[in-house]
């Protein structure tokens, strides 16, 4: 855990620096709206966590719980279903984005942020370029499970100066591809994606082929169940991205003028912060399901108690410094307001605190559990943002989010983690020598 928020705080603070440079490029060069556009395209990910279907969760619980994963079969098969599914699923959203732009649908999804001309290209380019990356992307999960999160976290660090070289290039050569910068961002992806199975594959040791031979080959080589784990996941990544992605969104439809771009440079230094607790919590992941493995009752409750002090600091700390950072950030283009700024830090607290009840939550009735409160936390959150929209403008969004996952997120994941330890706790002291199981 040390190890993956050590690595992303360097690779923040690498691309920290390696944005500040691009950002003024991209605003000098090529506009507010350019860089509003930009910012938006490169939400749409983020709207669309559940492309990989939940498989992530049964390949990392598999890597994670498996002694020799190179050698055990039932991580083959795992695998090899989660290709299948994802496959399947890339081909979806391609065929999908390709019929938004034939119905010329773009700028009614998107709304006014996006550029007239090159930005309805932008999205459908962006959208393909995603779905591919998505089975490039089961290499990272396996990373995960193998305790190197640190590795693809320390990959992602190719992602912003991939970007910067392409703004230079396009700088340099003054060709007008403002409308395409998402474009670049997504392909880095993809980079950072195919390197991570490259080294993945490694680990594993010539399993990486043997499950790449298989995929096209359901008829003798059957998967396994992977829904167990894979629909809650599916649930709560298709809920969670409507609840707390969509405040560009509902800025772009609601809000005239720079809020959208506010909201997004916002986001971006806050991202900081955020990143890197999720890095940490991430890493966590195969901490609980070894755990789980081998009986071990490990409380989650002190690692969040320290994650939220760690995040609210750091957000503090961004908050102060902030009445200088955003000018000089975007050359005095742009100014936040106190609301915007002080919902971030509401926000990175509450989501810090979340992260490590979360992980302890990541067996199937975990998983399961978290469903209901998500579902909830669907119209709460969209309720709230949408009427603090109109109150507080820009921060009106991020602080409709921070009460939402407190009080959806947060609260019962607590309230259900005390519960199970309580029970595993009894379990495990019954079959112990001496026990009431010993006993009978």
């Amino acid at each position: 855990m040390g190890t993956s928020a050590a690595a992303k705080f360097v690779v923040m603070v690498v691309s920290g620096v390696i944005s500040v440079f691009s950002l003024r490029l991209v605003l000098e060069h090529f506009g507010v709206a350019a860089y509003a556009q930009y910012g938006l395209l490169v939400s749409v990910a983020a709207l669309l966590p559940f492309a990989d279907l939940g498989m992530a969760a049964a390949v990392m619980n598999s890597v994670a719980a498996s002694r020799s994963p190179a050698c055990d079969e039932h991580v083959h098969r795992t695998l090899v279903s989660s290709l299948r599914v994802v496959l399947v699923s890339a081909a979806v959203i391609t065929g999908a984005g390709v019929l938004v732009s034939v119905l010329g649908w773009w700028p009614a999804v998107l709304g006014d942020g996006l550029l007239p001309g090159s930005g309805p290209t932008a999205a459908l380019l962006c959208l393909v370029v995603f779905a591919c990356t998505l089975p490039l992307a089961v290499g990272q999960r396996v990373l995960t499970g193998l305790g190197l999160n640190h590795v693809q976290i320390l990959l992602q660090g190719l992602a912003s100066p991939l970007f910067v070289l392409a703004v230079l290039l396009l700088v340099l050569t003054g060709a007008q591809g403002g409308g395409y910068l998402a474009v670049f961002s997504y392909l880095g992806g993809a980079v950072v994606a195919g390197t991570g199975s490259l080294i993945a594959s490694r680990r594993l040791r010539g399993l990486a082929w043997a499950v790449l031979r298989d995929v096209p080959r359901p008829r003798r080589v059957r998967g396994v169940p992977v829904f167990g784990t894979a629909w809650p996941m599916i649930v709560q990544m298709v809920a969670l991205p409507v609840a707390m992605q969509t405040d560009r969104l509902l800025l772009s439809h609601l809000t005239p003028g720079t809020a959208l771009a506010e909201y997004g440079l916002a986001a971006s230094m806050f991202g900081i912060v955020l990143q890197t607790v999720s890095a940490a919590g991430l890493a966590l992941w195969p901490v609980f399901a070894r755990a789980r493995s081998t009986s071990d009752v490990s409380s989650p409750f002190a690692m969040a108690g320290a994650f939220c002090l760690v995040g609210l600091a750091g957000a503090l700390v961004l908050a102060l410094l902030m009445p200088w950072l955003a000018p000089f950030l975007s050359d005095g283009a742009i100014a936040l307001d106190g609301w915007l700024v002080w919902g971030f830090v509401a926000f990175v607290a509450v989501q810090a605190a979340k992260y490590p009840l979360g992980m302890y939550m990541t067996d199937e009735p975990g998983l399961r559990f978290q469903v209901p409160p998500i579902l909830v936390m669907v119209p709460l959150n969209l309720a709230l943002s949408w009427w603090l929209v109109g109150v507080v403008g820009a921060g009106g969004p991020i602080i409709g989010s921070a009460v939402a996952v407190l009080l959806c997120q947060v609260v019962p994941n607590a309230l259900y983690t005390r519960r199970d330890l309580r029970r595993r706790r009894s379990t495990a002291a019954g079959s112990a020598p001496g026990g009431s199981t010993a006993g009978a």
